[in-house]
């Protein structure tokens, strides 16, 4: 009986002393394992490199067989680049409640495409209400592709490369110095209650970008930047986009499409119940002259507010915006099933609706229903142009569409 008694103690002070070393790696033992960056040794103070700090807790987590959470408290962290790499062995929260800084020097982001990235990891969730700062400002006068025609040299703020049944929830992306959200080849990953912040003049900052990616699911976002606020390139199929604030900004496009060979098809994309404001673009689908075959089909738009966004909806296959391509050349890129419907506010321009097709594939089966666009220059009225389509036209509007203006 003896024995058994000292073996039993002898697992309770064993079980004790795990427990113990848990809480001074800055583990929680009450439910999922939780770990505080600054017990393991973050400085927080806005100066000092926490990047090793960071990722050693990550790595931590991302090992432990059970889920757990690592907690950036709230504080300034410098830090960068950060490579969050899985498979882990169990669901990771990264509580984000403090502001992560990128290094402003842009040789020390050059190991990856990516300021902070996250790769094949699933399950995962990134929450707190904090903040990652790209510090922007100075890398914007390096991306001039009207000048250089070198685009996308600059390292995207948050990343997110083979990520699977993830959530993403009350973040903010701050002054990037390229895009500051893309996700490429994810399947299964929502967005709820982004905040995306930057000037209006910062180049080639997209809010959301998504490439090659299936169940993206992207609502409530707060979207203010310098160029698409959300834009869907090749492969995006079941994306679903609500409640979603936009400008300033480009607007929300599918595309740009066709300028590579071998893009994968567009299928399945929904936008509904957004507000663009002083954009430079409303919702638009915009594919490149003299381009390899593509598709982009099932695209529904509805229920959308504007208030003085230069062309509302717009079609562009002759998208060339440095005007470097063979505009002489059509577009190669199928566009088909494409719905605008109930859009309503002001159009900046004259010019309110815009449908520019391919005259090599004319666009298929295009509808536009209860449109009411009104010109908001003191001056003139709201008109359209379409270009090789046929639009099925449907419910009240305040414009005439598509009335001789073929060809």
């Amino acid at each position: 009986m003896g024995s058994k008694m000292m073996a039993i103690a002898t697992i309770f002070l064993y079980l004790f002393s795990v427990a113990a070393a848990m809480r001074t790696r800055g583990f929680s033992t009450r439910g999922p394992a939780e770990i505080d960056v600054k017990k393991f040794g973050a400085k927080a103070d806005g100066r000092s490199d926490d990047s090793q700090i960071i990722m050693s807790a990550w790595q931590t987590a991302c090992t432990s067989p059970s889920p757990s959470s690592v907690v950036i408290s709230k504080g300034s962290y410098m830090a960068g680049p950060l490579k969050f790499q899985g498979p882990c062995k169990a669901d990771v929260n990264l509580k984000v409640e403090g502001t992560i800084k990128a290094p402003s020097d842009l040789s020390k982001l050059k190991s990856q495409g990516a300021w902070v990235l996250f790769q094949n990891v699933d399950g995962l969730t990134l929450s707190g209400g904090g903040s990652f700062d790209g510090q922007g400002a100075v890398a914007w006068k390096e991306n001039n592709c009207a000048q250089t025609g070198k685009c996308n040299t600059l390292p995207t703020n948050l990343q997110f490369t083979s990520v699977t049944n993830s959530h993403v929830q009350d973040i903010t992306s701050l002054n990037s110095k390229l895009f500051h959200v893309e996700l490429l080849n994810c399947k299964n990953v929502t967005l709820q209650h982004v905040t995306i912040d930057a000037p209006e003049d910062s180049l080639n900052t997209d809010g959301i970008h998504v490439g090659r990616s299936t169940g993206v699911n992207i609502t409530g976002a707060d979207i203010r930047t310098g160029d698409d606020c959300i834009s869907l390139g090749d492969g995006s199929q079941q994306v679903h986009v609500e409640g979603v604030t936009c400008g300033p900004g480009h607007g929300i496009s599918v595309g740009s499409l066709g300028k590579y060979h071998d893009e994968q098809p567009v299928v399945g994309v929904t936008v509904r119940n957004c507000t663009l404001t002083n954009t430079m673009n409303g919702i638009r689908v915009k594919t490149w002259p003299n381009s390899p075959s593509g598709v982009a089909t099932n695209m529904r738009f509805e229920d959308i507010t504007v208030k003085n966004v230069s062309t509302p909806i717009l079609i562009d296959q002759n998208y060339c915006p440095y005007n470097n391509c063979q505009q002489k050349l059509p577009s190669k890129v199928k566009i088909s099933n494409v719905s605008f419907r109930n859009i309503r506010g002001t159009s900046a321009t004259a010019l309110a609706v815009k449908l520019v097709c391919s005259r090599g594939v004319p666009c298929q089966k295009v509808e536009l229903a209860d449109i009411n666009l009104k010109y908001y220059g003191k001056n003139g009225t709201a008109t359209s142009h379409c270009a090789n389509v046929k639009p099925t036209i449907t419910g009240k509007l305040s414009l005439p569409i598509c009335a001789g203006s073929q060809g």
